[in-house]
């Protein structure tokens, strides 16, 4: 049985049916509580439903909030913090990064930090410079954190709910423009994804395109478009970054020999980067063409919307990409 509900939905469920399954999960961060329910709605109807102590509204501090669901997830607590927007996780960096991913490993094992930070990404709304980044590839050189970044709400449910449970700290990043895509999504409660397992989104024999977060519903529009030229598209959505599930991705190229890595993080010193080269040290001699990479330019983002387009990839950009991957070397 599964249910058609929104990524924003999905999101909610997930929180609620952790906050009803175990007394030490607790939401907090900046208007997470009623009315709001977060800037997005995301965490509505949580404070109504499970008191002021489990979902706690905080001062605007991320710093703060970081530090005190640091605290709390050594005292035994399963705390997700909310950092409203991603362009602003930078003032709690700190904290993540020399705290949160460091304690396992500085206490010989002995002090988990099982600590969830989700945020969110504004591109695509207009939302200027420093509202709108993709922050991810910062986390992905963290070693101690996991990375996870969903497409669909069946990935959001099932990989948050893996987040909150999990005895590491996870950085989980949602995207603002998905949060209205609808989608089946289990209906089962507790429902959920293991992290550092990637999905292929559509299965395909020409070229593959790995992608993650916004960027897969790009990857499937640019995939039906190429389609009308022959071109068959399998497309991987990698969904967690950290562990980064290279077996999988190495399997649809091996089959597929050409790819594209998709983004809208930056191109430069990107995701895409990384996975481009371990495609072609792994594969060498097995592909049939370069890898290609798109990417965000690398430039601050404006917020008028022709030039935030201009900034950010599009499905079109994705598929001239794979054209150019499937024609490299014909004559």
């Amino acid at each position: 049985m599964s249910d058609t509900i929104s990524v924003r939905e999905a999101l909610n469920r997930s929180l609620d049916e952790a906050l009803a399954s175990d007394p030490r999960v607790l939401v907090l961060g900046e208007d997470v509580a009623d009315p709001a329910g977060g800037v997005s709605g995301v965490t509505k109807g949580l404070s109504t439903k499970y008191g002021a102590d489990r979902v706690l509204d905080t001062p605007i501090s991320e710093a703060a909030i970081v530090g005190a669901a640091i605290g709390a997830a050594l005292d035994g607590m399963l705390p997700v913090a909310e950092i409203m927007i991603m362009d602003f996780i930078g003032i709690a960096l700190d904290q993540i990064a020399n705290h949160a991913a460091k304690l396992r490993f500085m206490s010989g094992g002995r002090t988990p930090c099982p600590v969830t930070v989700r945020t969110a990404v504004f591109g695509g709304l207009g939302s200027g410079a420093t509202h709108s980044q993709s922050l991810e590839a910062w986390f992905m050189h963290i070693p101690g954190l996991k990375v996870v970044v969903p497409s669909t709400p069946a990935d959001a449910k099932g990989l948050l709910t893996s987040c909150i449970f999990d005895p590491d700290p996870c950085v989980f990043v949602e995207t603002v423009i998905t949060y209205g895509a609808r989608g089946p999504v289990p209906a089962e409660t507790g429902y959920a994804i293991p992290l550092g397992q990637a999905d292929v989104k559509r299965e395909g024999g020409d070229i593959t395109i790995v992608t993650y977060g916004r960027g897969v519903f790009d990857a499937l529009t640019a995939a039906e478009e190429l389609a009308g030229d022959g071109i068959d598209v399998e497309v991987v959505d990698l969904r967690t970054l950290v562990p980064l599930d290279v077996p999988r991705v190495l399997a649809s190229v091996r089959k597929t020999r050409r790819a594209v890595v998709a983004h809208y993080a930056t191109r430069f010193a990107g995701p895409g980067a990384e996975l481009a080269a371990t495609i072609s040290q792994e594969l060498f001699g097995e592909l049939a063409a370069p890898v290609e990479r798109v990417g965000a330019r690398f430039a601050p983002i404006p917020a008028a919307s022709v030039l935030e387009a201009a900034v950010f990839p599009s499905a079109s950009a994705i598929a001239e990409a794979a054209r150019r991957t499937v024609s490299f070397g014909r004559a």
